[in-house]
């Protein structure tokens, strides 16, 4: 809820950055995109055209155009060209999309609404995660932000989720602490068919003598004082010195004493016994 409305306000409050707006008329047309084409006082060739799946539309006066692929902006530059070329003297062209269905983004993982985006030809990763109802409870502290490579083939999001590296894409990791906190260098600029994908945190256990033992999200440098405090206090019978933390190290559990100003690690089990007398 809290990082909801930090999106939110953020949203409202802060323009994106420059680098995060680029011109639209370098989105890149694909297949099923609706077009609005404008030719300066020619309304009769001003209209909504929408590219077939061969990425080819027809444009009266000069046939089919080839769409697919291009730019917006060489999409002007095409038809332009081709109406100038013995139709109409300097034609002034304006190319929109109406429609974006071509592209899209993917969000995934701890997300409230995972799923396809559609991409409009500018968003910024704080304005897909508030799309896709901003991210869970049990969201860990990263976004990893998958753009595949052009012509390779499609990464492998769970060998993505789980080493944070792929060699068929570029992973960017961004801190979604530090975006929730208002640094907008963390709102980077996606690209069509990027994937957003918001990994689980990772937790700890706590049992024994706890008000509430159970398994709680860790957070970055916590202590044994800190997770005991989540799991609402030691009990009247539980001793704050005898603490124990089971930890597996290779393939063995091993079970050693603990302080409360000792750091927990991710997959720990931290039990409080009861008090010698």
């Amino acid at each position: 809820m809290i990082f909801s409305l930090l999106l939110l306000s953020t949203l409202q409050a802060v323009p994106p950055p420059p680098e995060a707006s680029p011109d639209r008329r370098l989105y890149i047309v694909g297949p099923n995109d609706v077009l609005v084409i404008s030719v300066y006082d020619q309304p009769q060739l001003t209209g909504r055209y929408e590219v077939d799946a061969d990425g080819t539309f027809t444009f009266p006066l000069i046939g089919r155009v080839t769409a697919g692929g291009l730019s917006l902006r060489a999409v002007e530059d095409e038809i332009g060209g081709r109406l100038a070329r013995g139709f109409l003297k300097n034609p002034q062209v304006s190319v929109a999309v109406e429609r974006y269905r071509s592209q899209q983004i993917f969000v995934m993982g701890e997300v409230q609404r995972p799923g396809p985006l559609e991409f409009t030809g500018s968003m910024t990763l704080i304005e897909a995660l508030a799309r896709a109802g901003s991210t869970t409870e049990r969201a860990g502290f990263d976004a990893l932000v998958v753009r595949p490579r052009r012509g390779g083939p499609a990464p492998d999001l769970a060998a993505v989720a789980r080493s944070g590296e792929s060699p068929d894409a570029k992973v960017i990791r961004v801190d979604v602490q530090t975006l929730q906190g208002g640094t907008l260098s963390q709102n980077i600029a996606l690209e069509g068919g990027d994937t957003v994908f918001v990994p689980r945190a990772e937790t700890v256990f706590v049992s024994g003598q706890v008000r509430s033992p159970g398994e709680y999200v860790i957070r970055r440098g916590m202590t044994v004082r800190q997770l005991l405090a989540l799991a609402g206090g030691v009990t009247d019978r539980g001793s704050t010195r005898r603490i124990q933390v089971v930890r597996k190290v290779n393939t063995e559990e091993v079970t050693t004493a603990a302080d409360l100003t000792d750091p927990v690690q991710a997959g720990d089990t931290v039990v409080v016994r009861e008090r010698l007398f």
